[in-house]
């Protein structure tokens, strides 16, 4: 009797554990999108924080001995973390052969034919994350046709994106999550001047 009474709290925790290791990690998602969408617009000039002054001072030099006990430390253990806890924090994979195809594929196109229009005001980021041509006026005659195929190009390769990001990282169902996070960063990665909705209205950076 004792033995099946604890067939239920086992079972209990089991999922509790598999629901720990498949959470959707929103932080290192965003990272993820942020890496792929500055590489797709291009690169801005960044800020890089100054190294940490040491004050003139000599830095603090640990034995030989120490320095070697140290080396053969584990740090997870020092804080009790296993691996099963790293397993349940995963990094979001944009490095396969797939995604970086899509990923060099949008980036041409963007600087060969999405940029001009984005810069002129004729383009605009949806809520959704997608390209939109807002304005075709601002677009010159001859180039409209061009612009407007580049454009539903791009949308299909941000919904192939997401749908390998998602699938490559091992979890098909947090296709609609990347999606969001992705949307929000194109916005967030906007450059000045450019276009973008937001609470249904077009806002200008």
């Amino acid at each position: 009797m004792r033995r099946l009474m604890g067939i239920p709290a086992a079972a209990v925790l089991l999922t509790a554990c598999v629901t720990i290791n498949v959470y959707f990690p929103a932080a290192e998602a965003k990272e993820a999108a942020k890496e792929f969408v500055e590489k797709v617009i291009g690169d801005e000039a960044k800020n890089v924080p100054p190294k940490p002054s040491d004050g003139g001072g000599m830095a603090f030099q640990a034995p030989a001995a120490q320095r070697s006990l140290f080396a053969r430390i584990d740090p997870w253990s020092l804080v009790g973390i296993g691996s099963a806890h790293a397993q349940s924090q995963p990094d979001i994979t944009i490095k396969t052969p797939a995604i970086q195809a899509i990923q060099a594929r949008m980036a041409e196109r963007f600087d060969s034919q999405l940029r001009g229009g984005f810069d002129a005001g004729a383009l605009g980021f949806a809520e959704d994350g997608s390209i939109v041509v807002r304005d075709a006026a601002k677009l010159a005659l001859k180039d409209r046709v061009a612009v407007n195929q580049a454009v539903a190009d791009d949308n299909r390769d941000r919904k192939a994106v997401y749908r390998e990001v998602a699938v490559a990282n091992g979890h098909p169902e947090w296709e609609a999550q990347i999606r969001d996070v992705f949307a929000k960063q194109w916005i967030s990665s906007a450059r000045a001047g450019w276009w973008y909705q937001s609470g249904g209205a077009w806002k200008q950076k």
